[in-house]
């Protein structure tokens, strides 16, 4: 199963930074590896509360944070100013709606090769700056809200 060897990778990374490996932690990557939903902490408490009486909005947020410290997950801006988050198992950009909010997971196979070559760019205009990650968003409008706009 694709998702098993996912998240086994990022169980190995977790392992590898001398992470516990905590039910909740679990739970949580879990839910971001199976759910394209890019979740706010409120949402992924509110999916995992229910079935999980001792998780709290804190764990959550610290949880979100130390994936993110380990490049598991990334931050996404969201369109109230808060933020989402998204798994990052396999590197992707995203298109966003600047009406409506919603993002999407751009899938492209040379992903890696372009990342790199923008942290290069950066690297040689500004000799004293160190890239350590990027993000790629495209802005735009989705389908629905250009058909609204149309009108």
């Amino acid at each position: 199963m694709k998702n098993e060897s996912v998240y086994d990778k990022s169980i190995a990374i977790l392992k590898e930074n001398h992470v516990r490996i905590t039910p909740q932690r679990q739970i949580i990557l879990k839910y971001l590896i199976n759910h394209h939903n890019h979740p706010s902490v409120e949402t992924i408490y509110k999916a995992l509360e229910k079935d999980f009486s001792n998780l709290s909005m804190a764990t959550v947020y610290n949880t979100l944070r130390l994936f993110e410290d380990l490049n598991i997950i990334i931050q996404l801006p969201n369109k109230d100013g808060g933020v989402r988050f998204d798994f990052f198992g396999t590197p992707h950009f995203h298109a966003i709606c600047e009406n409506c909010g919603k993002i999407m997971d751009i899938k492209y196979p040379k992903y890696n090769q372009l990342d790199q070559e923008l942290q290069s760019i950066t690297s040689d205009q500004e000799p004293d700056f160190t890239p350590t990650k990027s993000k790629i968003e495209v802005y735009g409008l989705c389908k629905a809200c250009a058909a609204k706009l149309k009108q």
